[in-house]
C-alpha cells in the first residue's frame, strides 16, 4: 500500500471517530432531555395545587369592625378569630399573673407592638379541635370573659389564654401583619 493510500485510510479512521464522539454527545444530550421531560410532571404534582395557595395568607379590612367587636374570618381552612378590644379587655389581659397561667404568656407577646387593641387568634380549641363561643354579643364567653368550648369546658381569657378546663395551651395566635392602619394579612 502507498503511503497515499495509508494517509487515507488514516485520515478516514480520524473522521469516523469525531463522527462517533459527535454521534455519542447528541445521542446522551437528547437521551437527558428526555429524561428530564419525562421527570418533570412528577416532580411539578409535588407542589401545592392552586386553591392550598389561595389560602395561604388571607387579607382583612379592620375599618368597619367596632370596639369591642369580634369577626371570623377563614385562613388555611381553618376560623380565625379577630377582636377589636376595649380598654378593660386588655387591662384584664395584662393584670393576670402568669403564675396563674396553664400555659404562661404575657398579653403583649399575643398583640403587635402598639396594636394592643387587635387579637387575632386561630379559634380551634387546643384540647380536641373544637370551635369556641365567644364571636357573637349573645355567646357565652366564660369565666373569664374571653372564649368558651362547651364541648368540654375549656374557658380563655380576653388573650386568648387558657384558663380552665382540659385544654393544654393557649388560643394560637397566627402570623400577621399590618399592611395599613385599618388592613391585616394574616399568613
Amino acid at each position: 500500500m502507498s503511503d497515499t493510500a495509508e494517509a487515507a485510510v488514516a485520515h478516514e479512521g480520524d473522521m469516523d471517530e469525531g463522527r462517533r464522539d459527535f454521534l455519542y454527545m447528541a445521542t446522551g444530550a437528547m437521551g437527558a432531555v428526555g429524561l428530564v421531560a419525562a421527570v418533570w410532571p412528577f416532580v411539578d404534582t409535588m407542589n401545592p395545587a392552586a386553591d392550598t395557595l389561595a389560602l395561604a395568607s388571607t387579607e382583612v379590612d379592620l375599618a368597619l369592625i367596632e370596639v369591642g367587636q369580634s369577626i371570623t374570618v377563614v385562613w388555611r381552612g381553618k376560623p380565625t378569630f379577630i377582636r377589636r378590644r376595649t380598654e378593660a379587655e386588655i387591662e384584664a389581659a395584662r393584670a393576670v399573673p402568669l403564675g396563674d397561667l396553664k400555659d404562661p404568656e404575657a398579653d403583649a407577646g399575643r398583640v403587635k407592638e402598639g396594636e394592643d387593641q387587635w387579637l387575632v387568634l386561630v379559634g380551634v380549641c387546643t384540647h380536641l379541635g373544637c370551635i369556641p363561643l365567644g364571636q357573637k354579643s349573645g355567646d357565652s364567653r366564660g369565666d373569664f370573659g374571653g372564649w368558651f368550648c362547651p364541648c368540654h369546658g375549656s374557658h380563655y381569657d380576653t388573650s386568648g389564654r387558657i384558663r380552665k378546663g382540659p385544654a393544654p395551651t393557649n388560643l394560637p395566635v397566627p402570623p400577621y401583619e399590618f399592611l395599613t392602619d385599618t388592613r391585616i394579612k394574616i399568613g
